[in-house]
């Protein structure tokens, strides 16, 4: 009796904090989409860097944003999201949507995860405009494909790194950039790194091309205030305020916000990686990493 009411209880936790998840991204799809086709490893497989990184939900959730206040500072890259979709109104539709891409691409079988990358071609290469200072852009050029492909990427990495309670070794961190080239490379952009080292000096290459201007202003400002329920307030005010000292010093400088002193990023990281063991507990048979685990176990 009192092993059934643990397992109840423990069924309605998870419940719970997979609603909340939800309600904090705007998530929209099915893990058990995942389960299918059985045997079939996608783009990467189990054994994989990538599969291990993006499991972490906090860690992506913050790198997510770390990595959209970065991209924020070039020109181009924002001006075809500012000027294209409903980010300032519906931020939280467009992290979903993101979220479900990097799920599909990772977890995915192989036919879904290049029909993903092929539906993002295709919305690419309709989305042109130009800068308020007339400077055009168009959304599938490679260089602007390379800049956001960064900015995820390392964006991704670094919050693992801080947030994972088993961070990856350096070899295991160019994997994981050589791996996620694959993706990229598929969506246009040439050139991308193999290493963690490749990708913090191509990054640190973009410098020139950056600026923050009222646009990007705007942006942040949205992201430090990021729309939520009163009960998801505490865990997004967390992973805000992470993301922003993820970012590097020169990125801090150009968005004029100070480093936090040492002692109030510990508490932040530790407060977070309490938040993502739960929340790994929560998706350990559910979750979308679940689910592609369960794929790879059933017969074909």
């Amino acid at each position: 009796m009192a092993e059934r009411v643990r397992a109840h209880l423990s069924a309605q936790l998870k419940e719970q904090l997979g609603q909340r998840v939800r309600s904090m991204t705007g998530a929209t799809g099915d893990a058990r989409d995942f389960l299918e086709p059985a045997g079939d490893p996608g783009l990467f497989g189990p054994d994989s860097a990538a599969w291990q990184v993006h499991a972490h939900f906090v860690a992506m959730m913050t790198g997510g944003l770390s990595s959209l206040m970065l991209q924020a500072l070039h020109p181009q890259a924002l001006g075809a999201v500012w000027d294209h979709s409903r980010f300032r109104t519906q931020l939280q539709a467009r992290l979903g949507r993101t979220a479900l891409f990097v799920a599909t691409t990772t977890y995915g079988g192989t036919a879904a995860a290049l029909q993903s990358i092929e539906r993002v071609n295709r919305i690419h290469a309709q989305i042109r405009g130009q800068l308020p200072d007339g400077t055009p852009y168009v959304a599938n050029d490679p260089e602007l494909i390379r800049w956001v492909h960064l900015g995820e990427t390392t964006s991704f990495l670094r919050a693992y790194q801080d947030l994972s309670l088993q961070p990856l070794s350096a070899n295991r961190q160019d994997q994981y950039f050589a791996e996620m080239a694959q993706v990229g490379h598929r969506l246009g952009a040439h050139g991308l790194p193999m290493s963690r080292h490749q990708a913090l000096t191509q990054l640190q290459d973009f410098r020139p091309q950056l600026r923050a201007d009222e646009r990007t202003r705007e942006t942040l400002h949205l992201i430090e205030n990021y729309p939520c329920e009163p009960l998801d307030r505490p865990l997004v005010t967390l992973i805000v305020r992470a993301a922003l000292q993820m970012l590097p010093d020169w990125a801090l400088d150009m968005l004029e916000r100070e480093r936090r002193c040492s002692l109030e990023q510990t508490a932040v990281r530790t407060a977070l990686q309490g938040m993502g063991a739960s929340l790994a507990w929560a998706f350990a048979d559910t979750g979308v990493a679940a689910r592609a685990h369960q794929r790879m176990q059933a017969p074909p």
